[in-house]
């Protein structure tokens, strides 16, 4: 189907947090997609983005959305805990679903939803927003160009005011997820055979940090830091990286934050993620996954590697081997 005949998909976003205002913006800027419906727990969440997205309708409740708009697609932006519930009451009623992730708090109830997703994952999608980085797109031709994979060591540090501001996250479920997605594509889905982990806790019992390692019976090693730990004067949305290693080659990435840096008063780091959504329209790595989704809306496209309801499920246990086994 050429490009010029392509019906833009009607969706809906459930969740208007950071995440969910950063997908209702990009969906906005998107020829692909027409963004028709927001839906939040509160009405103050609408609120903050009515100047933004003016004339989008709104519900604070789901099954009235479902059936007033016309919506055939959804992203899934909520907390975690409101994962499943949101993303069942949405496949019963026959949309297609942009879930991010982690799935679930729990494997269990991750696979809850089984009975309600098709065999292809074509109905599930699960958010990895890292497939469609451009650095990240990059490496996974090196290492395929290049050969095996010796070791992997992937670093992942936010602010440590989200302690205080969300307590209870643990870096592992909200942090270290997206490593976990981004070398499960690496290994090609191979399923490790070691799982160790640890956890640094704050006086109050918070973790703060977790570090964990998996190893695979073909030899690779990985290595895994999430933490809230980077003080205030560090960039905003922390710091990522990524290295590989094999026989005679290694490569590394720093998607986060990009190159960009503007001093003033203090220093600053624009450009945290690839993610660009205005006005005046969208790019970026958030932008390329709403692409991609809109496609396998269509049946143009098959959910990748990485972002199918099986992947999601098996790192989901990878997620609960390793926080059952931190100390």
């Amino acid at each position: 189907m050429s490009q010029n005949k392509f019906q833009p998909v009607n969706i809906g976003v459930v969740g208007l947090g950071r995440f969910g205002r950063l997908h209702s913006m990009t969906l906005a800027g998107l020829a692909e997609a027409n963004l028709v419906a927001l839906v939040a727990r509160r009405q103050a969440s609408i609120g903050n983005l009515i100047d933004e997205l003016s004339g989008v309708p709104a519900w604070t409740d789901l099954d009235q959305a479902i059936s007033e708009s016309d919506a055939e697609a959804w992203i899934v932006a909520s907390s975690t805990e409101s994962h499943v519930q949101v993303t069942r009451a949405l496949l019963e009623a026959g949309k297609t679903v942009l879930l991010e992730k982690p799935i679930a708090a729990n494997l269990i109830e991750a696979e809850s939803l089984l009975p309600l997703v098709r065999p292809d994952s074509s109905n599930l999608m699960i958010g990895h927003i890292v497939l469609f980085n451009s650095e990240y797109q990059q490496l996974r031709e090196e290492v395929a160009q290049r050969g095996p994979i010796s070791y992997i060591n992937c670093v992942r540090h936010r602010p440590a005011s989200i302690v205080e501001q969300f307590p209870g996250e643990n870096p592992l479920y909200a942090v270290m997820v997206h490593d976990l997605y981004a070398t499960q594509v690496l290994v090609d889905r191979a399923e490790p055979i070691q799982f160790s982990a640890q956890y640094h806790r704050t006086t109050r019992g918070e973790v703060d940090l977790a570090l964990a390692q998996l190893k695979w019976e073909s030899g690779p090693v990985a290595s895994f830091e999430a933490s809230y730990l980077t003080p205030p004067g560090m960039p905003a949305r922390g710091m990522d990286r990524t290295e590989v290693f094999g026989e005679n080659w290694s490569a590394r990435i720093t998607p986060n934050p990009r190159p960009i840096e503007v001093w003033s008063d203090q220093a600053e780091w624009p450009l945290g993620l690839e993610i660009r959504a205005n006005g005046k329209g969208a790019s970026g790595m958030l932008a390329e996954e709403l692409r991609c989704f809109c496609r396998v809306v269509r049946g143009l496209q098959e959910v990748p590697v990485g972002a199918t309801y099986p992947d999601a499920l098996q790192v989901q246990g990878w997620m609960d081997k390793l926080n059952s086994c931190a100390s």
